[in-house]
């Protein structure tokens, strides 16, 4: 044995030896103080010490979930079956497993198993099947109200399914109700920090942010060592960092990381589950200069978790901008964590590197896939337009256009004219690079054509737009832009084979400016619409008309070049 793993051996001898002597009352109290180490080492030595006990083996189970480690609680709950037949409990936690695997039907059913035949005063089985509602992907408050109220029923005295009770009510949003279950918690135990905590957080979904920072802050100042108000300090600084004035932002991120550090130092747990649930904390927050860090020194560590390539994988594209390395680690992530534990902005971040090396199919399989698993607290499609906003601007134009594909083909979409304009744009801006492009003598219309219409696809769908601010905001530039993309694939040499396809667009963008004054925003698409339904109506041979369209620019600019050499000529 190397001297390194005698002194491993020796100091877990001497931790496992430190808690020997300690009880499930111990582990449970830990538990409640978010001590997820401390409590798992004092199971580990109860499930060992008493292999007939099965509640041991829930708890056990219950860490391993908080954890993220499904596979180990499925692992744990079944020893507890098989130990102890009688326990129920680890049915419970075999249908957790299920709720967290979106197994709804097998849940239901080890839930059913687990409540029958309870005994008069057995209430824990309800108890946690109503937390486990709670806190399952797609909570169901309502029904953990039915099995919270039974174990009401069961047993009047214990805080913590008031507590639990609470927590229903208030993600309901019945916050009435939801503080008459903590204060009467309260009441019952005035020990517990839990009830006061969850009354301090009803407003947080009313997003009363100072409300809840004010209550809480009072709460750390009498309580500074109880680890768990850091914990909901830093998710409310975080939240309400997200609708801070942008010179507040930063300010109010920087405290959500200051008081999960301050949580994680209270807890005593500087395990690798504890830095690995830090790392959640900081992809759910959007630290991801703090989760470069925390990646870099977790990816040194044996045994961590697969969730470690979503850290490297965000940060490799964020921060260090090497697409084919996150596309990489974010494949890897795919492969090697289950579906279920897979999160919707992992499919998001994976869809953008699989983009950005050209892997188109992949990553727009994935983007959509973020988009199905989006939930309130994600909001994918606004990232994914904004991302397309900021590729557009950095001059990436081809993923731009890719990305706002996404939104452009939902109607329901709140971006989904946003999208179609800066597609036309796109597209347009490419074909012009093509023709531009372009030796002398050499015509490149036909390999433009695949843009120009695209763009003027998404133009037309601009131009259905009939929303107040749609109208305002892009009607006449996606016309003019449509006329171009049209005018673009015509042969200006030959004045009379000319088509009329740019005419109608030109034609609609003037009756749109009719009644209005010529301003700097506007000037410029008059100017060059007058000049080209000019050029068109002169190749037809219709001097009149064209006369008139050269005179109306000229009304507004005498000099313009190309309406005196049209007019001298006439």
């Amino acid at each position: 044995m190397t001297n390194s793993k005698l002194f491993l051996s020796l100091l877990l001898a001497g931790t496992i030896g430190s808690v020997s002597a300690q009880s499930l009352k111990d582990a449970k109290a830990a538990l409640t103080a978010e001590q997820y180490d401390k409590a798992k080492v004092i199971l580990q030595n109860l499930v060992e010490k008493k292999a007939k006990d099965g509640e041991n083996y829930f708890y056990l189970g219950k860490v391993h979930i908080i954890n993220d480690k499904i596979d180990s609680a499925a692992i744990v709950f079944n020893e507890g079956l098989t130990n102890a037949p009688k326990e129920q409990l680890n049915n419970v936690g075999l249908g957790i497993v299920d709720l967290l695997s979106g197994n709804q039907s097998a849940a239901e059913a080890k839930f059913a198993t687990a409540v029958t035949g309870l005994g008069k005063k057995d209430y824990l089985p309800l108890l946690y099947i109503g937390e486990a509602y709670i806190q399952a992907p797609k909570p169901d408050y309502t029904k953990a109200i039915e099995y919270l109220t039974q174990a009401k029923e069961k047993n009047q005295k214990d805080p913590f399914i008031l507590i639990a009770l609470g927590d229903a009510y208030a993600g309901l949003g019945e916050s009435s109700q939801a503080f008459v279950n903590y204060r009467d918690a309260e009441y019952m135990d005035t020990n517990l920090l839990a009830p006061k905590i969850g009354q301090a957080v009803i407003s947080r979904r009313a997003q009363a942010y100072d409300v809840v920072l004010e209550e809480l802050t009072l709460l750390q100042q009498s309580h500074p060592d109880y680890a768990p108000i850091y914990r909901e300090l830093a998710e409310t600084y975080y939240l309400s960092s997200l609708k801070a004035p942008e010179e507040q932002y930063r300010e109010l991120n920087a405290k959500a990381v200051e008081n999960y550090k301050k949580y994680l130092s209270l807890t005593g747990d500087n395990s690798i589950e504890a830095k690995t649930r830090y790392a959640d904390f900081l992809v759910y927050s959007g630290n991801y200069d703090e989760l470069k860090t925390v990646s870099t020194e977790l990816a040194t560590m044996p045994g961590v978790d697969a969730k470690i390539y979503r850290y490297l994988g965000y940060t490799t594209y964020l921060q260090d901008k090497d697409y084919p390395k996150a596309a990489e680690y974010m494949n890897k992530l795919f492969s090697e964590v289950p579906k279920e534990r897979l999160i919707a902005r992992d499919f998001f971040y994976g869809g953008l590197a699989n983009l950005s090396i050209n892997n188109d199919e992949k990553g727009l399989e994935y983007l959509k896939e973020a988009v199905a698993r989006q939930t309130e607290e994600d909001n994918i499609e606004t990232d994914i337009s904004e991302t397309a906003f900021a590729k557009y601007q950095d001059g990436e134009i081809d993923v731009a256009i890719k990305l706002f594909a996404i939104p452009a083909s939902q109607p329901e979409s709140d971006y989904y004219y946003d999208a179609n304009y800066y597609i036309g744009l796109g597209e347009y801006s490419q074909g012009r690079k093509i023709i531009d492009g372009a030796q002398e003598g050499e015509d490149k219309r036909e390999e433009a054509k695949p843009k120009f219409d695209a763009a003027v696809k998404a133009f037309d769908i601009v131009l259905t737009g009939n929303k107040e601010e749609i109208v305002e905001r892009y009607h006449a530039s996606a016309l003019y832009h449509k006329a171009y993309s049209l005018l673009a694939q015509e042969d200006l040499g030959d004045l009379e084979g000319l088509s009329d396809s740019f005419v109608e667009p030109f034609t609609k963008l003037l009756a749109f400016y009719k009644d209005k004054p010529v301003d700097d925003k506007n000037r410029a698409y008059i100017l060059d619409a007058n000049n080209y339904l000019g050029v068109y109506a002169f190749g037809k041979g219709e001097v009149e008309k064209a006369k008139a369209y050269f005179d109306a620019v000229l009304a507004i600019n005498p000099a313009d070049e190309f309406a005196l050499q049209f007019q001298d000529y006439l």
